[in-house]
């Protein structure tokens, strides 16, 4: 028999080096079916994580819960499932905070939603008014990335921008470099369907009519700010 503490810490630390693949969340997921038998407590190891970590594994960390959740459905083990449904507003303020620190985060969590709509994990009236309480949450895109003042030797390891917040430089050039490889693979999602299914293709179009050519646009144009951003 496993264990528990080690199962635990051996799924922490999995959380805690989460990527912007889908490969190191399907990891993470087939670590946590694999001992479903401690869903709660792995559970609650995934809401921990969310409030220690920065913004960056945050988001990664969301984007993790939106491929457990399938997995968990496709294996019938539902009560990982139904604990995301209870805890999702706890989810959703520590990934994109009312105070406007997780600004950046806000967009992530509106795909995520999204995505979690489509696989009938949250209704859409969920969806809805969860995403009413996202508008304000977007009023603050300076605030990119967590306040880390020292890099644990002493050494300031963030800089302060146009005179507002500091933001951490390694942070910002993780975010540019996860955010891009996200937007590739939704990229290559949108236009991987066959031209032959034209249906199947309108139907995905019009789920993911908010976000179109302009989005990648601005995307590239945020990320190329962000590169300015660090190196001034």
């Amino acid at each position: 028999m496993a264990d528990p503490f080690e199962v635990r810490m051996r799924f922490t630390m999995q959380l805690q080096h989460l990527s912007a693949t889908v490969s190191s969340s399907q990891r993470a997921a087939q670590y946590a079916l694999k001992y479903r038998d401690m869903d709660e407590d792995l559970h609650s190891c995934i809401l921990e994580q969310l409030e220690r970590n920065n913004m960056n594994n945050r988001a990664n960390i969301l984007y993790f819960i939106e491929h457990f959740c399938d997995m968990a459905t496709k294996e019938n083990h539902l009560n990982y499932v139904r604990m995301i449904q209870r805890d999702i507003l706890t989810i959703v303020d520590t990934v994109a905070p009312a105070d406007g620190s997780g600004a950046a985060n806000v967009k992530h969590v509106r795909r995520v939603l999204q995505g979690l709509q489509d696989k009938e994990v949250l209704s859409s009236d969920s969806v809805l008014e969860i995403g009413a309480a996202l508008k304000e949450r977007e009023t603050n895109p300076s605030n990119v990335l967590d306040n880390e003042p020292s890099d644990g030797s002493g050494t300031p390891a963030s800089t302060k921008v146009n005179g507002g917040m500091r933001v951490d430089k390694r942070q910002i050039e993780q975010r540019i470099e996860e955010d891009r490889e996200r937007n590739k693979r939704l990229r290559e999602s949108m236009w991987a369907v066959s031209g032959d299914n034209k249906d199947e293709f309108r139907k995905f179009w019009d789920e993911a009519s908010d976000i179109g050519e302009d989005d990648f646009l601005d995307a590239d144009e945020e990320f190329e700010e962000k590169r300015r951003m660090i190196t001034t």
